[in-house]
């Protein structure tokens, strides 16, 4: 089970920048910051399932976090994944209705919950503040409307080739390791982004390398040529 096993001062936090909580005020922030649990999560562990109901809102700290969906067959379909300054769990807070996905960590993770009381409480008083959060529900959103428009009308090819470049904008390393894709990422977990089979992946991946679009670094994922890749996803490359 996950216990308490750090402190952390949210205005301290170094993906306070990053997160939605970035525009409060003062006093705002020391409200979430006095009465917000601070865990940590190994790798593996989940921290909520799809139809049970949302008590507060998880903001991850550190480490990456899935969120996805299983069919009717079990297959798991990867919706997306967080990484720190993201929250967790608020459109279903929000809207008042349980969870319709599931959350599962994919590394070692830090996460702070607050307590829905809490959150909606400087939410009510904070206009602005609760305009971010709508247009990030909004956003995110709009991204499960594209993923399911890539699953219509786009082949595999083009929908692995799409979601590496989107990984690498996401999760890119900075400075001159900016191609590296920095998230572990197994074949498995890569072929439910996508939404087809681990052994489709494990081919158009071995294509990929040997076009010299891409380079293995253990689980991780280096792009070599972006423009070329954009092209195998039917993007255009300006």
């Amino acid at each position: 089970m996950a216990k308490p096993e750090f402190t952390i001062s949210c205005n301290l936090c170094e993906h306070l920048k990053d997160s939605l909580f970035s525009g409060l005020n003062y006093d705002d922030l020391a409200r979430i910051n006095l009465h917000k649990t601070c865990i940590q999560y190994k790798k593996g562990q989940n921290i909520f399932y799809e139809g049970t109901r949302p008590m507060g809102l998880y903001c991850l700290n550190g480490g990456k976090v899935k969120v996805y969906k299983n069919n009717i067959q079990g297959k798991e379909y990867i919706l997306y994944i967080a990484k720190p300054g993201d929250f967790l769990g608020y459109r279903a807070l929000l809207s008042e209705e349980f969870y319709a996905a599931n959350a599962t960590v994919m590394e070692d993770a830090k996460i702070c919950f607050i307590q829905k009381e809490d959150f909606f409480e400087v939410l009510q008083k904070n206009p602005v503040f609760m305009k971010r959060v709508v247009k990030a529900i909004c956003h995110q959103m709009g991204i499960m409307e594209e993923k399911m428009a890539e699953l219509a009308h786009k082949s595999v090819r083009e929908r692995l080739a799409a979601n590496l470049l989107m990984l690498k904008e996401t999760y890119g390393m900075e400075g001159e390791n900016s191609e590296l894709i920095d998230l572990a990422l197994s074949r498995e977990d890569l072929a439910s982004i996508v939404g087809t089979a681990t052994e489709t992946v494990i081919r158009l991946l071995s294509e990929f390398k040997n076009d010299h679009l891409i380079s293995f670094e253990g689980k991780r994922i280096r792009v070599l040529d972006a423009k070329k890749l954009a092209k195998q996803a039917d993007l255009i490359v300006a």
